[in-house]
């Protein structure tokens, strides 16, 4: 749909995006370290060691022992440090990237974190309500992404955005256009798509958990929807 390059919107409360840039790490380390960098068998094993499977998280099912290395319960956090592939974890990543850094710049280093992870497990809960019973495992940073889009549209509808659109015409655009569209791409998506490849559920449920975690977690002071702009 669209490739984002670059917002115009400078920080004002912190001086570096801290967490943001530690999140992109540490995803980037958990899939060269712990999944190969994609290759072998280590994506699978670690999909169904740390992703989010409904039917072991609801006690449904155990996993084998050579697979069970944390409990059931922590993986509704560690599955969106895990990835499908290079390009899944890249396309995650500079979403983060470029929108990160002015949530986390409205929050603060340790509430945008919280955020953060709250959108994440929000993900996977919709994963799970709309998956019941199934054995296939969630990864991927894309619930908690879409709750950091879903958080920078409400802060910052009116800022510029460069974006490729169809991967290679450069527009820069506003936010509430661009973002507008993502998320509208989102939810079609879920109401309608039959591809099993994506789970759509967790980009929802990432999107409505940013979209009231921002107005409780954001400074005292910042405003919503670009005011006084």
């Amino acid at each position: 749909m669209f490739i984002p390059l670059h917002d115009h919107n400078g920080l004002e409360h912190v001086k570096k995006p801290l967490v943001t840039w530690g999140l992109i790490i540490v995803n980037a380390l958990a899939f060269v370290l712990m999944q190969n960098a994609g290759f072998g068998d280590a994506v699978n094993a670690s999909a169904y060691s740390y992703g989010l499977i409904p039917t072991v998280f609801f006690d449904m099912k155990d996993l084998t022992s050579d697979l069970q290395m944390i409990p059931d319960g922590a993986t509704i956090i560690t599955y969106a440090f895990m990835h499908g592939s290079f390009m899944h974890l890249g396309g995650n990543m500079l979403f983060l990237w470029v929108f990160g850094d002015n949530v986390e710049d409205a929050m603060g280093h340790v509430r945008f974190l919280l955020f953060y992870l709250l959108c994440a497990a929000a993900g996977g809960l919709a994963y799970m309500v709309a998956n019941y019973g199934s054995d296939v495992p969630l990864v991927g940073a894309s619930g908690a992404v879409a709750g950091v889009v879903s958080a920078y549209l409400m802060l910052h509808p009116k800022v510029k955005i460069w974006v490729l659109a169809l991967g290679r015409i450069p527009l820069r655009l506003s936010a509430q256009w661009v973002l507008g569209a993502w998320v509208l791409y989102q939810v079609f998506n879920a109401l309608f798509s039959q591809s099993g490849n994506v789970a759509w559920s967790a980009h929802i449920g990432g999107l409505l958990a940013g979209a009231v975690f921002v107005v409780v977690l954001r400074r005292r002071g910042v405003g919503l929807f670009d005011r006084g702009l």
